[in-house]
């Protein structure tokens, strides 16, 4: 009798595109949070535009884009790991301590896209992508 989750890997480019477009679009809702105000997060509601949190809106927001339509997705995908990265060791780390416990210090959706985005720039953005058209 064969191992069922070997099954899996035949669907490893379908999978892999699930995961991309569903961080992608959790990724550019923070984002939209920033900019648009939508959906409403309390914390980002005073927000101005012209800022360093208006500027990462921006920015969550393109390669957000980017990631989820599959266009240059090694590149975008690197680059939201590494924002995600600072995110992680230049605020949450060091701002709110416990740099070694994401739980403590509100890290984990950094921490969680930092290691998401780095592994979709390494692995590509699966099916489902305008890369593979």
């Amino acid at each position: 009798m064969s191992n069922p989750l070997k099954k899996l890997a035949a669907y490893q480019g379908e999978i892999t595109a699930i995961l991309r477009i569903t961080t992608a679009w959790m990724f550019l809702l923070h984002g939209t949070a920033k900019i648009f105000k939508w959906p409403a997060v309390d914390m980002f509601a005073e927000l101005p535009l012209m800022s360093f949190f208006g500027a990462v809106g921006i920015l969550e927001i393109i390669l957000g884009v980017l990631v989820l339509i599959g266009f240059q997705t090694r590149i975008a995908a690197f680059l939201a790991s590494g924002m995600m990265a600072i995110a992680y060791w230049g605020w949450h780390a060091l701002e709110h301590g416990s740099w070694f416990m994401p739980m403590m210090n509100g890290g984990e959706p950094a921490a969680l896209f930092c290691f998401i985005f780095l592994f979709l720039a390494a692995a590509g953005p699966g099916k489902w992508s305008l890369d593979g058209k």
